[in-house]
C-alpha cells in the first residue's frame, strides 16, 4: 500500500494551485501529469523540493502552466519533496508555497 504524501497541485486553469494528500506511488502520480514523469529538482531558501510534470508536455502541446525558475512549465505539475530517491511531503507550508511563487514566477 503506498503512502499518502502532502503536496501542491497546480493546474494550467488555477493562478496558485491547491494543497492535498496523493499516494506516493508512479501510477497515480502518472496519471496526474498526464503521462511520463519528468523530475525537476530546485532549491529555494534552504529547501530542496521537486516539481513533478509531463515529460512530452511541450510536444504533445499541452497547456502552458506557468515560468518558475526560468523554465516554461505545461500541463499540471505536482510540487513535492525529495529525500535520497525518494518522494515525500513538501517540506514547507502552502503559505511559504505562495511565497516562492511570488519570489520565482516570471
Amino acid at each position: 500500500m503506498s503512502r499518502q504524501m502532502r503536496v501542491v497541485i497546480k493546474r494550467p486553469d488555477e493562478e496558485i494551485g491547491h494543497s492535498t494528500f496523493v499516494s506516493n506511488n508512479l501510477g497515480n502520480l502518472q496519471k496526474t501529469v498526464d503521462g511520463y514523469i519528468e523530475v525537476v529538482t530546485v532549491y529555494w531558501r534552504d529547501y530542496d523540493f521537486v516539481i513533478l510534470c509531463n515529460e512530452e508536455g511541450k510536444l504533445q502541446g499541452l497547456p502552458d502552466n506557468c515560468w518558475l525558475f526560468g523554465e516554461k512549465f505545461v500541463g499540471t505539475l505536482v510540487f513535492c519533496g525529495i529525500n535520497g530517491d525518494e518522494l515525500t511531503d513538501l517540506p514547507f507550508s502552502f503559505k511559504e508555497y505562495k511565497e516562492m511563487l511570488e519570489e520565482v514566477m516570471e
